[in-house]
């Protein structure tokens, strides 16, 4: 399977952040915002990132309307909330990953958002969870280093408590309901634009 990473913008600078790119030898991201744009971080709005990752000889693409978490369709809220699993359900979620999954045949792609760890952001808990099924999918931590996304699940089971073998629960059924609670902790919210 071809590899696909996640990193997110979150404070760094540009040159940093371009080497960890290069570190991985990222030449393409796929960036998953849905307003990928940022007052506290205006060098990772939409066109200054994309003109600064062109200079660096790295593709950009926008991928927010198809993969991104706060959503126009108002089949994906349950009360004011984003329900990711309806989200995944989408036609424009399918199309977004077969674009990416395309993407990869040519590309070694990063996908972008803006969270730091990626348990905090839906590239993991929605995107990667999904193109975990045709790509090795590893996460950029800040420091360079990677974490796969076998063992962000696992973080992500431990955090709930969920690690531990169960004698009558599978571990994807554990999997499953971890996902869901962090799917509900990071949703966008309407209640949060106000």
């Amino acid at each position: 399977m071809p590899f696909l990473f996640t990193i997110g913008h979150s404070s760094h600078e540009m040159e940093p952040f371009l080497r960890l790119l290069a570190m991985h030898r990222v030449d393409a991201v796929a960036d998953v915002r849905s307003q990928p744009y940022s007052r506290r971080y205006a060098r990772f709005s939409r066109e200054a990132l994309a003109e600064k990752l062109v200079g660096a000889g790295i593709r950009y693409a926008f991928l927010g309307r198809e993969l991104g978490a706060r959503r126009e369709e108002s089949e994906c809220y349950v009360g004011n909330a984003v329900c990711f699993d309806r989200v995944a359900a989408l036609p424009l979620f399918a199309s977004g990953l077969a674009r990416l999954k395309k993407g990869l045949a040519s590309y070694r792609i990063a996908l972008l958002c803006a969270e730091r760890d990626p348990l905090d952001c839906h590239r993991t808990i929605l995107v990667a969870r999904h193109a975990a099924r045709f790509a090795t999918v590893s996460h950029i931590l800040p420091d360079g280093a990677l974490e796969t996304h076998a063992e962000a699940e696992e973080r992500l089971l431990q955090q709930y408590g969920r690690g531990e073998t169960e004698l009558f629960t599978s571990r994807e059924h554990r999997l499953t309901e971890a996902y869901t609670r962090r799917a509900a902790e990071i949703a966008w919210s309407n209640d949060r634009a106000k």
